[in-house]
């Protein structure tokens, strides 16, 4: 499965790679910015999803909003992971060192990345996400690194979410952290400074 996406390579073939992951409506430009805040030396991966909500593009189907089209989700985060794999092989980077950056929707396809293998990421960034499935037994995530950025106010994404998909990394072994915002579901920059930080500490 192809996607749209950009690579722009970092300073060494073994250096980690960025998965970026855009939010309903947005490009493989849109986190690019994020990307820099993160690591200046990563590899750039920065797909657009293939799902087009009247003309905005998406990563899987949704019913209305926060109703997910599951049997979409799940086909496209395979989808999503054989294009990973490909990408890889195509580009020369380290496939066992592929971290996400993702926001909405994007993160919740990043989200469904870990709900569904153990190695498909090293570890993720993921902004405002939710929970992408509630029923199902999560592969062993033990000491996969999980940055969760929500909001207190968030109307898109309850808190909640946020409470429950770390609950749910957490029991399957990731070392998830909950980072919460006084703001709603738009992106911070004290919410990207604050993943920088972490990120730093998980992969210096």
């Amino acid at each position: 499965m192809q996607h749209h996406h950009l690579y722009q390579q970092g300073t060494s073939a073994d250096a980690i790679t960025l998965l970026l992951l855009h939010g309903t409506g947005g490009n493989e430009e849109d986190l690019l910015p994020l990307a820099e805040m993160i690591s200046k030396d990563a590899n750039i991966l920065s797909v657009r999803g293939n799902v087009s909500e009247n003309g905005m593009p998406r990563f899987f189907r949704r019913l209305a909003e926060g109703v997910f089209d599951i049997e979409d989700l799940i086909q496209r985060t395979h989808d999503l992971k054989e294009f990973i794999d490909q990408a890889a092989e195509n580009y020369n980077f380290d496939r066992k060192r592929v971290v996400a950056v993702g926001y909405s929707n994007g993160a919740n396809i990043a989200a469904s990345l870990l709900f569904h293998y153990s190695d498909a990421l090293q570890g993720a960034v993921l902004h405002h996400p939710m929970v992408p499935l509630r029923d199902k037994e999560l592969p062993d995530l033990s000491g996969v690194p999980v940055f969760i950025a929500a909001g207190r106010r968030d109307m898109m994404c309850p808190p909640q979410e946020s409470e429950d998909l770390n609950s749910m990394l957490t029991e399957a072994g990731a070392d998830a952290q909950l980072h919460w915002e006084q703001g709603g579901h738009q992106l911070s920059l004290t919410e990207v400074e604050a993943a920088a930080i972490w990120f730093k500490q998980k992969f210096a």
